[in-house]
């Protein structure tokens, strides 16, 4: 089975304590105490007691409590204490999400969910965060909002009516404005923790004399913290005598700053001015070029984007030691690799310093040249490791983002280009399309008029993105245009690559080509060793190979899947996973099926990526509901299906909305099926509609149109059957005849037999296993009610064994009951189908049926009740004029013409009643 969306796993800070919990009408354990994606406290808290005391008494579910002060005043390391102290109250925890290094107010909704580890969709994330989130009992803290109130407000209105269990604490220079919200400024310090604070950071919090000194330095910088942290990291260089008398009137360090500001406002300033005057040249230096950075880089990274004149690689480092021994940059050493940051209001004041110096072009220029060279250094890892190749790129991608924003202002904008195109995987496998989307399509745009191979490359990139996230017409236009880009330009690999996509844009279509195509770009990769495109391609083939139920083709798609998982290729490794688990079932190995369908959930997981994950989660559950299983089939569409809810329109994944119309079938509920089948190509956009379905969709609302009691079944089966003519599924067709023969059955029982009997042999041709056994049974109800019990009893006997073997328990038709079996002579017909193998039963059920006393085509084939419907129609009367003659439905009037229609070779009623005159005098004796 599929692990919850919320996982327990992440990053804490406290105690553990299993504790269960109703949701979803089952009791779910779920640990407590935990704080999710915290960041380390790398310094002791000190002091805020009483503060703790009044904010934590304020704070409960459905309610927004804000945090408002200045930056440096302590709200984010307020936040992180009360984050600890309520855990054990939030039976899901406390998530905790940072917004710094957030541009676009937009991303607010993505950014929740990602902290919470919930995949988000490109389209409408507010929506499939707030569904995750509705049945949680959780806080949610929104650390540094004050640059994205505009996208924070909207997104914890939504949060505040739709998830009444979740909490939000927010931290902020400004208030949300949102109803409800409760704002606690945050005050100065008390004295007596101010001077723990500072004692405590320098080291003296044992000494008494140094409190004296320690007050003068407390008053002066009116009790902020972080202040007092700056004026900490000098206590080694300098004594707090020196340093109270330095900081003198923190209004006269000012200059020319705002006179009118607030005084505490005035107060950071100061003493951001004064700490950073009393740098030496290399450190002021380092300083304001790291105001290039985003929260998290590396010392590799500072020296490559700092380290250049008057700095070489000994002064940065050292430089760079001096600036956390002074507090103004923090360190965190608790990973592998040792990252930094500079706190907002720090990295702001970096950023003036580094326009003041006229640097801000050249060093935002080596940030984006740096983080161009590590994503492009990192590409070979692409072909052989994946994995390694995310885990190495997504902890820089707020630096690469920020690279590439930036690059694409300039009258340059090669690098930023290039390394857009380079990120591109990682908007591909994981929830961050839409921002990819939205930074490609500017890099194809500021591309538009050259010829190069980087616009082919980056309109490859745009239609790899959009092909998990929300492919469309303009994307596929995007894959064939790159392709010919590349070709003319002598890119061969981006062309292959490209190709595939196209090709996957012809599924729709043209099957033949989009396999031609496929078949074509595999032997190019093959021969040129492009391992990736040519499993992928594989893919492709293998996908086209299932739509038409040639199954022992896609058989050598096993050893792909575990070449691509070797690579770490999990999206499409979970999509052949995926397509042999179906191929399995189809082919009656229902226990394989699951076993493949549970790998494939399983590649997918790591990935967040609604795409991937809510495929494979498909296949799982279309294979239990084959089982019977419905609560497993429910528990393995739940963790997708939180998040997508009654969303309008749902995210792109392919299968999802048949998976949960077939489960919603099972239970007994027509009515959601139809909505769920109807739904499916909703995240598409303009207009949709019933012939906008795939075709095996329309069978299945064909289905649940029937069981519903509704209008329309006969033209979404006329739908279904003219794509599956198009496409050649044999799958789809064979399903077209079989809801078509139920739908005559009430009227024409021979009609009805001879249909279900064609459907037989297209199944029983192509391998159907669990198909054959739905013909058997439904050919066992119609022999019953045409007198032959005895035919009727073995087909159902077979049919009932081929089930056992298979576990096979979901039905289409309704077999003869077993209480119309029960005299002895039928008992004994039940248990000669009970020894039958399914390929006898499938010959039994041939010869049942009788020498063909009709051929299949021509005047002599016509049903008696299809001569009587074409001579009405031949007479001149329409359809609902024949249905109140012959006392049939319309439906049945329309299926009966379009059988007609097929024997005679002709296209409609004029045709009809152009050859009417050839009609052999035979015929006339057999119409009722």
């Amino acid at each position: 089975m599929s692990r919850s969306i919320l996982p327990t796993a992440g990053p804490r800070n406290i105690g553990q304590v299993a504790k269960p919990i109703r949701s979803g009408g089952q009791w779910q354990t779920f640990r407590v105490s935990e704080v999710h994606h915290l960041p380390p406290e790398l310094s002791s808290f000190v002091g805020r007691s009483a503060e703790l005391d009044a904010i934590a008494g304020v704070v409960a579910t459905g309610r927004l409590v804000t945090l408002v002060g200045p930056g440096g005043c302590g709200k984010s390391r307020l936040a992180m204490r009360l984050s600890t102290r309520l855990a054990p109250h939030w039976p899901n925890g406390v998530w905790w999400v940072d917004l710094a290094s957030e541009s676009d107010p937009e991303q607010v909704a993505a950014r929740i969910a990602a902290s919470a580890d919930l995949p988000v969709p490109v389209s409408d994330p507010t929506r499939a965060m707030t569904h995750g989130l509705r049945e949680r009992e959780l806080l949610l803290v929104l650390d540094n909002c004050e640059h994205l109130v505009d996208g924070v407000a909207p997104v914890v209105s939504a949060i505040l009516a739709k998830c009444p269990r979740v909490g939000v604490v927010a931290t902020s220079q400004a208030t949300i404005d949102v109803g409800g919200e409760r704002v606690w400024r945050v005050p100065p310090m008390a004295l007596t923790d101010a001077l723990d604070l500072y004692l405590a950071r320098t080291g003296h919090a044992e000494d008494p004399a140094a409190r004296s000194g320690a007050r003068r330095i407390c008053d002066r910088l009116d009790r902020l913290p972080l202040a007092l942290e700056l004026a900490a990291g000098w206590s080694g260089t300098l004594s707090a005598e020196q340093i109270a008398e330095s900081l003198g009137d923190p209004f006269a360090l000012l200059g020319d700053g705002p006179r009118d500001a607030p005084f505490r406002q005035q107060t950071l300033a100061a003493s951001m001015r004064w700490s950073h005057d009393l740098l030496d040249d290399d450190e002021q230096v380092l300083f304001r070029r790291l105001g290039a950075f985003e929260p998290g880089f590396t010392a590799d990274a500072v020296q490559d984007v700092g380290g250049f004149a008057p700095l070489d690689p000994a002064t940065t480092l050292r430089s760079l030691r001096g600036l956390i021994a002074k507090s103004l940059v923090l360190a965190d050493t608790t990973g592998p690799v040792a990252r930094y940051r500079l706190l907002g209001v720090v990295r702001e004041y970096a950023r003036i310093k580094l326009d003041e110096a006229a640097e801000l072009d050249a060093v935002r220029r080596r940030h984006l040249d740096i983080y161009l060279r590590l994503v492009e250094g990192l590409a070979s890892l692409l072909d052989t490791d994946k994995d390694t190749w995310r885990a190495r790129v997504a902890p820089e991608y707020v630096n690469v983002r920020a690279a590439i924003e930036w690059g694409l202002t300039r009258d340059d904008t090669g690098p930023a280009r290039r390394l857009a195109a380079a990120t591109a995987w990682l908007w591909h496998l994981e929830s961050r399309g839409r921002e990819g989307l939205r930074l490609l399509r500017q890099a194809a745009d500021r591309g538009a008029d050259e010829h190069s191979a980087l616009q082919a490359r980056v309109l490859l990139s745009l239609a790899l993105v959009a092909d998990t996230a929300a492919p469309d017409a303009s994307s596929y236009d995007a894959a064939q245009a790159a392709a010919d880009l590349a070709d003319a330009v002598g890119d061969p690999a981006t062309s292959r690559l490209a190709r595939t996509l196209g090709a996957i844009g012809l599924i729709a279509s043209d099957l033949d080509a989009a396999r031609e195509q496929a078949v074509r770009v595999r032997d190019d990769a093959s021969a040129a060793g492009d391992a990736f495109v040519e499993d992928g391609s594989e893919v492709l083939i293998g996908l086209v190979d299932l739509l038409r139920d040639d199954h022992r083709a896609i058989d050598p798609l096993h050893d792909a899947a575990d070449r691509l998982l070797t690579r770490g290729d999990r999206g499409v490794a979970a999509t052949v996973l995926t397509t042999l688990a179906l191929a399995a079932a189809r082919r009656g190995d229902l226990t394989g099926a699951e076993t493949l369908a549970e790998r494939a959930a399983a590649a997918a997981e790591p990935l967040r990526n609604f795409h991937h994950i809510g495929v494979a989660a498909s296949a799982l559950a279309e294979v239990r509901v084959l089982q019977g299983r419905r609560d497993e089939a429910a528990a393995a569409l739940a963790p997708i299906g939180r998040l997508v809810g009654d969303s309008d329109p749902i995210p792109f994944i392919p299968g999802w909305a048949r998976a949960v119309a077939l489960l919603a079938l099972a239970e007994g509920d027509p009515d959601r099926a139809v909505t769920w089948c109807r739904r499916e190509r909703s995240w598409q956009s303009g207009p949709s509609s019933d012939a906008a379905l795939t075709p095996e969709t329309q069978v299945v609302l064909a289905i649940a149109l029937r069981a519903a009691g509704e209008d329309g079944v006969d033209a979404v089966l006329d739908r279904a059957a003219a794509a599956a003519d198009q496409l050649r599924l044999p799958r789809v067709r064979a399903a077209v005849l079989e809801q078509q023969a139920l739908g005559l059955g009430q009227t024409d029982v021979e009609g009805a037999f001879a249909i279900q009997h064609e459907a037989l042999r297209i199944r029983n041709e192509h391998g159907l296993v669990l198909a054959t056994i739905d013909s058997l049974e439904a050919i066992a109800g119609l022999a019953m009610r045409r007198g032959s019990p005895d035919s009727a009893a073995v087909l159902a006997g077979a049919a009932d064994r081929a089930r056992s073997e298979s576990g096979y328990t979901a039905r289409v038709a309704t077999p003869p009951a077993r209480s119309d079996l029960t005299e002895p002579d039928l008992d004994a017909a039940y248990q000669r189908g009970l020894g039958m193998g399914l390929v006898e039963a499938v010959a039994y059920a041939s010869r049942a049926r009788g020498p063909r006393r009709r051929p299949d085509s021509g005047w002599e084939s016509l049903t008696p009740a299809e001569l009587e419907v074409v001579d009405l129609a031949v007479a001149g009367l329409n359809n609902p004029q024949i249905a109140e003659r012959l006392y049939m439905s319309r439906g049945t009037v329309k299926a009966h013409l379009g059988h007609v229609y097929s024997k005679l070779g002709i296209a409609n009623r004029t045709e009809l009643a152009r050859i009417a005159g050839q009609r052999p005098a035979s015929t006339a004796d057999r119409a009722t």
